[in-house]
C-alpha cells in the first residue's frame, strides 16, 4: 500500500521564488498589499495547497512586477523535483506522518466501500444525512489528510456513517476491515502520485491558456486595458451588443434565468445585465439561478456569471444541460478520480467528464443582490 507524502502538493509554482526575488521575505506582509486574496489563500497558492485562479496569479504576478507566467513551474522538465521544490515548506508542515498516512488511505478505501454497498449514498444524500458535505466527502475519499487533522464534527460525521460512536471505534473497524481484505480493490482505485502529477500538468496547461486570454492591469504601471465590446452568444438568446460604459474598463453581460420544474433554469433573457469579472472569457453569461438548489449558501436570488469555454474544476460550481434545461451544480472529485457535479434541492450526482464538452460550463462568479 504506497503511500504519496505529496498527496496534498497539487500546484507546484514559483510563488516563493519570485516573492523573494523581489524583496518581500515575509510572506505575511506581502499578503497585506494583496486584499483581493487572504493570507491563509495565498499561503496555500504559495505552498500548492491549492490551484489558483488565472486571475489570482496575475494579480500576485502585477504586485511582483513580473509575468504571470513566469509564477508557473513546468512540472515535466527534466529538472523538475517536487522534493527539493517542497523542502522550505517542510518545516511546520502540516503533514501525516506514515501511520496516519497509511490510514487515511485505509478510511477513503472504508468509505468509498460503504457507498458502494449502499447505492442510496450519493453525495448529496450524504451531505444530507450525515453533514459531511460533498467536497469534504471527495477529500476523505481521496486521502487528502489523516484522521486526525479533521475537525470534531467531520469525525463525528464519519462515526454516524459507519454507525460507530467515536474515533477509536472507527479506527478499529477501519482496520478490521482492512485485515478482512474487504477494503482491497478500493484501495487500488484512490489516486496515487501519478494521478496528483497528470492533474497537475493538466491544470498548468489550462492556466496557461487562460492566462493567454485574461484581461489585467499590466506589471508596468500602466494601467488597466481595456475591454472590447463584445457579443455574448448562448443557447436560446439571440446575440446582442454590449458596449463598454464611457472610460470605464468593466464589461456587462446578459443575465438569463427563469426557474422551471426538477430545479432546472431556462436560459431565457430576464433583460438584466450583470458584471462579468476579468477571467471571464468573451461568451461569458449571467444566470439567475432562481431556487437555492445548492442549499441555503448560494440563495435563489443570486446571479452566477458562466464561461462555456471553461471546464469547471473540484470545489468550484458547474453549469450543465439537463433535457430541456440546465442545471447548476456543486463540483468535487468523484471516487474514481472523475469530477462530479452535485445539487441538494433536489438531490442529484452527474458525471461531468461523461457529457459533451458542450453541455457543460464553468462558473466564474457569483452575485447576491
Amino acid at each position: 500500500m504506497a503511500v504519496d507524502p505529496y498527496r496534498n502538493i497539487v500546484f507546484p509554482n514559483a510563488v516563493r521564488e519570485q516573492r523573494l526575488r523581489a524583496g518581500h521575505p515575509k510572506l505575511l506582509a506581502f499578503a497585506g498589499g494583496m486584499p483581493g486574496i487572504p493570507y491563509i489563500r495565498l499561503s496555500k497558492i504559495e505552498r500548492g495547497e491549492v490551484f489558483a485562479r488565472a486571475d489570482e496569479l496575475a494579480a500576485i504576478a502585477a504586485r511582483l512586477g513580473v509575468d504571470a507566467g513566469d509564477l508557473l513551474v513546468d512540472v515535466e522538465a527534466d529538472g523538475f523535483d517536487i522534493a527539493a521544490w517542497f523542502a522550505p515548506f517542510a518545516e511546520g508542515a502540516a503533514l501525516d506522518d506514515e501511520a496516519e498516512a497509511r490510514f487515511a488511505l485505509l478510511l477513503a478505501a472504508a468509505v468509498r466501500a460503504r457507498r458502494d454497498a449502499d447505492a442510496r449514498l450519493t453525495a448529496p444524500v450524504i451531505d444530507a444525512e450525515f453533514g459531511i458535505a460533498p467536497v469534504i466527502l471527495s477529500r476523505i475519499e481521496n486521502a487528502q489528510k489523516g484522521l486526525g487533522r479533521w475537525n470534531g464534527p467531520t469525525i463525528m460525521a464519519l462515526c454516524r456513517l459507519f454507525g460507530v460512536s467515536d474515533e477509536a471505534a472507527l479506527r478499529a473497524l477501519v482496520t478490521d476491515r482492512f485485515q478482512n481484505g474487504e477494503l482491497a480493490r478500493f484501495l487500488t482505485a484512490i489516486p496515487g502520485a501519478a494521478a496528483r502529477e497528470t492533474r497537475t500538468r493538466q491544470r498548468v496547461t489550462a492556466l496557461r491558456r487562460e492566462l493567454s486570454q485574461l484581461t489585467i492591469a499590466t506589471p508596468t504601471g500602466q494601467g488597466p486595458r481595456t475591454f472590447a465590446p463584445i457579443e455574448p452568444r448562448v443557447p436560446g438568446a439571440p446575440p446582442a451588443s454590449l458596449p463598454l460604459p464611457p472610460g470605464q474598463a468593466r464589461r456587462f453581460v446578459p443575465v438569463l434565468g427563469i426557474p422551471m420544474a426538477d430545479g432546472l433554469i431556462a436560459l431565457t433573457p430576464t433583460g438584466a445585465r450583470v458584471e462579468a469579472p476579468a477571467q471571464a472569457g468573451s461568451r461569458a453569461y449571467g444566470v439567475r439561478i432562481g431556487r437555492a438548489t445548492l442549499g441555503p449558501g448560494m440563495p435563489g436570488q443570486a446571479t452566477v456569471v458562466v464561461d462555456p469555454d471553461r471546464f469547471p474544476q473540484a470545489g468550484g460550481l458547474a453549469l450543465v444541460r439537463d433535457g430541456e434545461g440546465h442545471r447548476l451544480l456543486a463540483v468535487s472529485v468523484g471516487r474514481d478520480g472523475l469530477l462530479t457535479g452535485h445539487s441538494v434541492h433536489p438531490p442529484r450526482e452527474i458525471a461531468l467528464d461523461a457529457l459533451p464538452p458542450a453541455d457543460v460550463a464553468a462558473v466564474v462568479a457569483a452575485v447576491f443582490l
